[in-house]
């Protein structure tokens, strides 16, 4: 999700403000008389929207948030024009806007797929797989295509050339594989002759951090290229797929409404 964005969560933060502000004062000119002029009535009229306002700002903020994926860096989980679910209370309630976490609830399990924002540029959300959890040593080797986690390798089991949807022409030469990913069996990409974003790589995560890596391994930019996401950059985890609007294949994009991701 490498997409820069309208800001729409400070908008909202600051027009409910006002418009709560508003409606407070609406409140008063209709206590302090009965006849109410121009500017009481156009005060009343913008005040009556922060009800509505304030709802959404509170789901959007704590409960829930819709996201559109707009690169082939998570395939085959996710596809271009998926549209996600992200619950945004799975990792604690944050402020709007400011971001300080007020009530924890959890922390990212490794093999959860994550949003966050991008920690070089904070208009922009990334999603991405949790590989590395602090105080994890990662190695991964770009030329056997292998991911080691505190001296353990993780298991990969080739399928072979993918077959399913895909995005863009150049998607039909990957590599399909099963990874196992502690708890989380899951599916990854490679391409043959390709060595992704970094040289070899070996790095500790540090503490409140997280290492995190797209499943399409070889065309994604994330923690071997960037570094690591901080918690505090956490937006929630991505459950499950509402609906797909990309693929030329219609029906097969239907099919993927309802997906759990895992």
């Amino acid at each position: 999700m490498n997409e820069i964005h309208f800001d729409f969560e400070a908008f909202l933060t600051i027009a409910s403000l006002v418009t709560g502000l508003l409606w407070l004062l609406a409140m008063y000119f209709k206590k302090v008389s009965t006849s109410q002029s121009f500017l009481a009535k156009t005060v009343d009229e913008i005040g009556s929207f922060f009800p509505v306002l304030i709802f959404v700002l509170v789901v959007r903020t704590f409960v829930f948030e819709p996201f559109r994926i707009p690169s082939s860096s998570m395939m085959p989980t996710l596809l271009t024009g998926d549209f996600i679910y992200v619950n945004k209370f799975s990792y604690g309630l944050k402020l709007p806007v400011l971001h300080d976490t007020i009530i924890e609830v959890g922390h990212p399990k490794r093999g959860d797929i994550i949003v966050f924002r991008y920690p070089k540029d904070q208009s922009v959300d990334y999603i991405k797989r949790v590989v590395g959890l602090p105080g994890d040593k990662i190695h991964y080797d770009p030329y056997k295509k292998e991911l080691t986690i505190n001296g353990k390798l993780i298991g990969q089991e080739v399928v072979g050339l993918y077959k399913g949807l895909v995005d863009s022409p150049e998607n039909r030469e990957l590599i399909e594989k099963n990874e196992q990913l502690g708890t989380v069996n899951h599916k990854i990409f490679t391409w043959n002759h390709h060595y992704g974003p970094t040289d070899f790589l070996d790095v500790v995560v540090p503490e409140g951090h997280y290492f995190a890596m797209g499943d399409n391994r070889d065309n994604s930019a994330d923690s071997r290229e960037w570094g690591f996401v901080p918690e505090r950059n956490l937006v929630g985890r991505a459950v499950f797929i509402w609906m797909h609007w990309r693929t030329t294949d219609f029906f097969e994009g239907l099919k993927r409404i309802g997906t759990k991701l895992i």
